[in-house]
C-alpha cells in the first residue's frame, strides 16, 4: 500500500499569518515602525564600542553561554535515573510475556534429527502360492555416532535380514552392512555404503549424572510413521526387561514415560538439549498386543557406544 507523503514544517509566512503581522499586512510602501529606531540605535551603540569593549562583551556572552549550558547538563544529568536490578528484571519479564519462545522438545528434536535415520530390514525374498515374489520386512530407526557413517540400531530390527536399507534425514537412501553386535544389549553397529556430504553425527551424553524426572525425548519411526517425536521423563534407572518370548534379560536400562512403539526401535533417547543417553530397546506390554502402555526402556549411550567400538566417557 502507498504511504502517505510525509512533510517538514515550513518556515515561510503563509497568508493567513500575513493577517496578523501588522508590518506584513501594511505592505512595502508602509511607513517604518518602531522597531527600526530600535534596531537603528542598536547599530550605532556597537559602532561606537571600541575593540576591546567588543571583545570584552563577547567574553562576557560566551561566558554566560557556558553557563547556562552547564546548568541545563547538570538538570539533565539529575533527571536521568540510573537503572536498577528490579527495572532490568521487569524488562526481561515483559519480553518473555510478549515473545514466543520454542518450548525445549523442539530444540531437542531440531538438534537430533539431522543424525536419526529410518532403517529397513528386508528377508530373502520368496514367492507365495500365487506366484508372487517378496521379502520379510523390519522398520526400525538408527542414530548415526560418526561422520563416517557409523550407525546405532536394535540387533531384532536387522538380524536375519538379507538387505538393510538405510534413508538418511535429507532423503538420501542407501544399503548398510553390519559391522558389530551386542546380543546382550539387542544392539546392532551398521556402516553406511553412502552417506550425505555434510553427514551430522549426533551428540552423546554421559548418563551419569541422570535422575528420575529428567525430562527426555524419543525421537524415531513408529510403525514406520515419521521422523515423529514424542517426550516424556525418565521414570527409573537400573532397570531389568525380559522380552515375552523369553530371552535373556536385558539390565541396567533407563526407564521412561515418552511414547514408543513397534518402528522406535534402534532410535535415540535424548535429554532437552539433543544429547543421546540412550538407545529405544523394548517397550513393556503386560497384553501383549504390542502397543505402549506408558514403559518404555532404552539402553544407556555408555553400552551402546561399546558395542561400536567407542569409549566416549
Amino acid at each position: 500500500m502507498r504511504r502517505p507523503a510525509l512533510y517538514s514544517s515550513s518556515s515561510r509566512a503563509s497568508p493567513d499569518n500575513a493577517a496578523h503581522d501588522p508590518a506584513a499586512a501594511a505592505g512595502p510602501d508602509a511607513p517604518p515602525t518602531s522597531a527600526a529606531p530600535a534596531t537603528s540605535r542598536s547599530s550605532r551603540f556597537l559602532r561606537h564600542l571600541s575593540t576591546h569593549q567588543l571583545r570584552l562583551l563577547w567574553a562576557v556572552v560566551g561566558l554566560l553561554a557556558l553557563m547556562l549550558a552547564l546548568s541545563l547538563s547538570g538538570a539533565l544529568q539529575q533527571g536521568v535515573r540510573k537503572l536498577t536490578q528490579d527495572d532490568i528484571n521487569a524488562a526481561v519479564l515483559k519480553t518473555l510475556e510478549t515473545t514466543v519462545l520454542p518450548s525445549p522438545a523442539v530444540k531437542a528434536y531440531d538438534a537430533i534429527i539431522p543424525s536419526v535415520v529410518r532403517v529397513v530390514g528386508l528377508g530373502k525374498p520368496s514367492k507365495d502360492k500365487d506366484g508372487d515374489e517378496h521379502a520379510d520386512r523390519s522398520v526400525g530407526t538408527g542414530v548415526v555416532i560418526t561422520d563416517k557413517g557409523v550407525i546405532l540400531t536394535n540387533l531384532h530390527v536387522v538380524q536375519g535380514s538379507e538387505t538393510i536399507k538405510i534413508t538418511f534425514s535429507d532423503g538420501l537412501q542407501t544399503t548398510a552392512s553390519i559391522s558389530g553386535v551386542q546380543p546382550e544389549n539387542d544392539l546392532a553397529v551398521l556402516q553406511a555404503h553412502t552417506i550425505p556430504d555434510d553427514m551430522i553425527a549426533a551428540t552423546m551424553r554421559s548418563t551419569a549424572d541422570l535422575a528420575p524426572g529428567d525430562q527426555v525425548v524419543a525421537v524415531g519411526y513408529p510403525f514406520g510413521i515419521g521422523p515423529s517425536a514424542s517426550s516424556g521423563i525418565i521414570s527409573g534407572l537400573g532397570r531389568t526387561f525380559r522380552s515375552p518370548d523369553g530371552q535373556q534379560p536385558i539390565k541396567n536400562l533407563i526407564q521412561f514415560d515418552a511414547a514408543a512403539n513397534p518402528g522406535n526401535s534402534g532410535g535415540p533417547l535424548v535429554t532437552m538439549e539433543g544429547e543421546v543417553i540412550g538407545i529405544v530397546t523394548a517397550i513393556y506390554n503386560p497384553n501383549q498386543q504390542r502397543s505402549f502402555v506408558g514403559i518404555g526402556f532404552a539402553v544407556p549411550i555408555e553400552n551402546a557406544a561399546a558395542a561400536a567400538g567407542m569409549t566416549p566417557f
